[in-house]
């Protein structure tokens, strides 16, 4: 069928790792499905329940993909897509982008047409949005890390011009500076009763947490050092737990920080995403792959689940 990237079909074994008593529980199928292979350095998952289908970016080959849960067909979604990176749907369930190498944030209308919600910070180009959350007021944040601009693997070589890496929140159109004192701000999330914002810093290899204040966040300590690799997308399950992504698979933490456990993925993993009718089938992009698995967590309810 002409513009359908068949799937590799296959699974793995799904390996967990227990270090703590309070994982005990945490579990779910015994095999990791490998929906699609393929990619150069695939990220952002986000499911869409009004579609059943989850959406990728594959940065360098700069497109996005979207897989259909009723079919488990893989087509491409947008191509050229600006070397999106990470993904999220706001209240209304619209498509909301960071996109390298156009250097800006995006919102996709229910129409298709694409409006630019930030692309700039006090008169100057914005590095290249990472990763992003909205808030259930309907404020968007976003982490601006260099990696799009350090060549043009992930998007266009270019310069720093906002004097550093840092995390910004966008609402009615006023784009302001929420931190400013990291090296390399990835992954992002809310808590589930939004008090505490997690995010991750890949150059340094940590987590840190913050206090949520209406528009302002305060604190900012390490709440976990990576003990493989580096930190890269995040998410929260309804329990208040942080699920990281790393080199060797899927960290889970407690929310006190204690390292719980693993799921050991075979290929570095970049981001992951709870989908599905329940929000408790686990989404994770792993390099060239992207995979899934049933689990006996549910994942934290987002912006657009009015009635959870």
């Amino acid at each position: 069928m002409t513009g359908i990237l068949e799937p590799l079909a296959g699974t793995v074994p799904a390996e967990w790792e227990k270090f703590d008593d309070r994982f005990d529980g945490i579990r779910g199928d015994h095999h990791l499905e490998r929906l699609w292979t393929g990619g150069r350095w695939v990220e952002g998952p986000v499911y869409v329940p009004a579609g059943r289908y989850l959406l990728w970016s594959d940065i360098p080959n700069d497109r996005i993909l979207r897989w259909d849960e009723t079919s488990y067909q893989v087509s491409a979604f947008r191509a050229p897509a600006g070397n999106t990176n990470g993904h999220t749907l706001d209240q209304e369930g619209r498509l909301v982008s960071c996109e390298h190498g156009n250097r800006r944030v995006t919102r996709t209308e229910h129409n298709g047409r694409i409006s630019v919600l930030a692309d700039g910070y006090d008169g100057h180009r914005l590095n290249s949005p990472n990763d992003v959350v909205v808030k259930r007021d309907g404020s968007v944040w976003f982490t601006d890390p260099s990696y799009g601009i350090q060549s043009d693997y992930e998007g266009y070589a270019g310069e720093i011009e906002t004097g550093g890496c840092h995390v910004y929140r966008v609402a009615d159109g006023v784009l302001t500076r929420v931190a400013d004192d990291f090296d390399g701000p990835n992954g992002l999330a809310f808590s589930p009763d939004e008090s505490l914002l997690y995010i991750t810093d890949t150059e340094r290899a940590h987590m840190r947490v913050f206090t949520v204040e209406g528009d302002r966040i305060s604190g900012g300590e390490v709440f976990a050092e990576c003990g493989n690799g580096a930190f890269d997308g995040i998410r929260i399950d309804t329990a208040g737990r942080v699920w990281a992504s790393a080199a060797d698979g899927v960290h889970v933490y407690h929310p006190d920080g204690t390292l719980l456990g693993k799921l050991l993925v075979p290929e570095t993993v970049s981001n992951l995403t709870f989908g599905g009718a329940k929000r408790n089938r686990l989404f994770i992009t792993a390099t060239t792959s992207v995979y899934s698995l049933f689990t006996t967590v549910n994942g934290a309810a987002q912006p657009y689940d009015r009635h959870a």
